[in-house]
């Protein structure tokens, strides 16, 4: 009800987009990112003809469209918001790529809440919006004053919000946003030529035209005691339409070029650590296919993503240190059917992680590559470490989570990312390790491979510990024990036919993974497991203890996921001990 009045304003001829076509190239976009506005959303679609009364009176209901917050099942919404922090982040991606890769003159208008101003994602897309000089994008704040439980932080300090936005290079208009002269002329001034982009910090009164709630703490959210005199101060029941301008601009997105060529080739026997493969066949799959994007998060010499950079300058994206606003701008890059690949520290995408979980509520298409995992990084220490991102991105709504070996099986795995729906993960070391795989040799997604034939034991690892399970097979070879060696780089979906095979035909399982015991490859070993009735006996290797600094080997051997503490496993579960 506080941004009824600025809502209203912009659908009546500022707001450029086709109801009819929702995916018209050329349309406006408008992001609510204060989601639980969700009414004032679907009634601005049923004004502009969209949606009808019947269906706007199913919200929030079992099967209804119209949920408690807004997701894409519906044409004219890109992104599920309802997480506060996240629509003006998504905004920048969105803009981003009407600037920069679809080079359409369409606008972004995003609606933000004063309470959501309190979040770090917020100020994160205020100062790249200004850095990237996006002039496509408006932001509208509504400054009701009155969050959840009480008065925001700075109230309706509107000159201290006008303060930090002009700090960060916009172009800022204060105003009463019950005014509608004033509404009217600040989308004026929003949408004449300028060097960035423009905010509208509008002093509003939360439950704006009905008494018992205007203005009114401990309101929010609740339903009215006597709606029939709320609709009569509100001026009774009406059948108001709004006749939405169309885009003035119509044709397809731009397209660049791909030249083609094949992927990167690594020869058995030589080493190269799986964040370069990435790189090298990142680089090569942005030949072969002119709708990849790459992002990163200002550590692209390390994730190599610098490669795709330098061969596709026009379609890569520096995010500097704002993990929050990298995985949004992909967000919103997906939702104009690019396909990003945003990279980064593994460590460091759990500061994203609401980001990623949101993305998945928006059915979200995107590639994501955490590099550095485990404590085969060595040197730089626990905070480097990421010993979590196999169970966090595992419980991803539909993701896939991959951890390949070595430099051919990355690059093969990179095209069917790129194919695939929802949310990919890609795992990659710091370190070289040996290719074990011809180039020739194919990968699914949900697959594993044999590497090793054996029938009295399994020993199960991925990614640096598939290495160590296979230097561990040797050392149990010399003392007459045939081990099985899976190679599980398919962490989810996982090969569950091999696993239950192994498990049938052997005395016994060994997974090893440099992660935390819980909820990574080992859980979703004995997941598939659990769904059999095989009595085969499990030992689950990973990290325990709070890793240090030291050198890889050293750190695998103190975690007890090196070869010796993998055979010294097996050589238990055989004796039943």
């Amino acid at each position: 009800m506080s941004a009824a009045d600025l809502m209203a304003v912009l659908l009546d001829g500022r707001l450029r987009l086709d109801f009819s076509r929702p995916h018209e190239p050329g349309n406006d976009h408008l992001v609510f990112s204060k989601g639980h506005a969700s009414p004032l959303l679907y009634s601005c679609f049923k004004a502009a003809g969209a949606i009808d009364d019947t269906e706007l009176l199913t919200f929030r209901k079992f099967g209804s469209r119209l949920e408690g917050h807004p997701t894409p099942i519906l044409p004219w919404v890109d992104v599920a918001t309802g997480s506060l922090g996240q629509g003006l982040p998504v905004g920048v991606g969105l803009a981003l790529t009407g600037k920069r890769l679809d080079q359409l003159p369409y606008r972004v208008w995003v609606l933000c809440g004063d309470s959501e101003m309190a979040e770090g994602s917020i100020w994160e897309a205020f100062e790249h919006a200004a850095y990237s000089g996006l002039d496509n994008l408006v932001a509208i704040v509504d400054v009701n004053r009155l969050g959840q439980t009480g008065e925001t932080m700075h109230g309706w300090d509107l000159d201290y919000y006008a303060a930090k936005a002009k700090a960060c290079g916009w172009r800022t208009i204060e105003i009463d946003g019950h005014d509608l002269e004033q509404i009217e002329a600040a989308y004026d001034q929003a949408t004449t030529p300028s060097d960035g982009p423009t905010v509208i910090l509008a002093r509003t009164k939360k439950g704006k035209g009905v008494g018992a709630v205007e203005d009114l703490p401990d309101k929010h959210g609740k339903p009215l005691d006597d709606p029939d005199q709320a609709i009569e101060e509100l001026g009774g029941v009406r059948d108001l339409t709004v006749e939405v301008a169309k885009p003035t601009v119509e044709g397809a997105a731009h397209e660049f070029s791909a030249p083609g060529g094949e992927l990167p080739h690594y020869d058995l026997g030589t080493e190269i650590a799986t964040r370069k493969a990435y790189g090298e066949g990142l680089r090569a799959l942005g030949n072969r296919r002119p709708d990849v994007v790459a992002l990163d998060g200002e550590v692209s010499n390390s994730t190599f993503s610098a490669l795709f950079r330098d061969a596709h300058p026009e379609r890569y994206f520096e995010m500097y240190i704002a993990e929050q606003q990298m995985i949004a701008a992909a967000v919103g890059m997906q939702a104009r059917n690019w396909r990003p690949f945003a990279s980064t520290f593994a460590a460091f995408l759990s500061r994203a992680y609401d980001f990623v979980r949101m993305a998945a509520v928006s059915r979200a298409n995107m590639c994501l590559m955490g590099s550095h995992a485990g404590v085969a990084i060595g040197e730089d220490g626990p905070s480097q470490m990421a010993l979590e991102d196999l169970a966090s991105m595992r419980a991803v709504h539909g993701s896939i989570v991959l951890y390949p070996c070595d430099g051919n099986q990355t690059a093969r795995l990179l095209p069917q990312m790129a194919d695939a729906d929802g949310i990919s993960y890609l795992r990659t070391s710091r370190g070289a390790t040996p290719v074990i795989y011809p180039p020739e040799e194919s990968f699914e997604i949900g697959g594993s491979k044999v590497v090793r034939d054996g029938g009295d034991i399994t020993l199960v690892g991925a990614g640096v510990t598939l290495h160590e399970s296979l230097r561990a097979a040797d050392l149990l070879a010399e003392e007459g024990v045939q081990a099985r060696v899976i190679d599980l780089y398919s962490v989810k979906p996982v090969d569950s036919v091999t696993l239950r095979e192994a498990a049938a035909q052997t005395g016994g399982i060994v997974t090893v993974e440099d992660h935390w015991p819980e909820g990574g490859l080992g859980d979703a070993v004995l997941d598939v497991l659990a769904a059999t009735d095989s009595l085969v006996p499990v030992r689950k290797l990973a990290v325990h203890a709070l890793p240090g600094s030291g050198k890889p080997a050293e750190l695998l051997q103190q975690a007890g996921i090196d070869a010796e503490a993998i055979a010294k496993a097996a050589r238990q579960v055989l004796q039943g001990a």
